[in-house]
């Protein structure tokens, strides 16, 4: 528990953060998914516009401190690789 006013404070930015940090990686997670879903339903022109739609997300989840970039870049490239594989 948090006994000082300093940590008490600490403790209380952490839980805002939590819950920011949260929303925006549900937010990309349901980007995800859409392309996911794309792909799955073999259309390439939904899934090249989830993929389009997504990329930004995904990377302002990097500036933000959500993912790490190169985990980033990583999803990116493969999710960029299987929309090729479609045609």
């Amino acid at each position: 528990m948090a006994n000082s006013p300093q940590s008490k404070k600490r403790a209380r930015q952490n839980e805002k953060r939590f819950a920011v940090n949260k929303a925006r990686r549900s937010r990309i997670r349901t980007y995800l998914r859409k392309v996911e879903e794309a792909i799955a339903s073999g259309d390439k022109d939904a899934a090249v516009a989830a993929l389009r739609s997504a990329q930004p997300e995904i990377m302002r989840g990097v500036t933000k401190g959500v993912y790490h970039k190169n985990t980033a870049s990583r999803k990116i490239s493969r999710l960029n690789a299987r929309v090729k594989a479609l045609s």
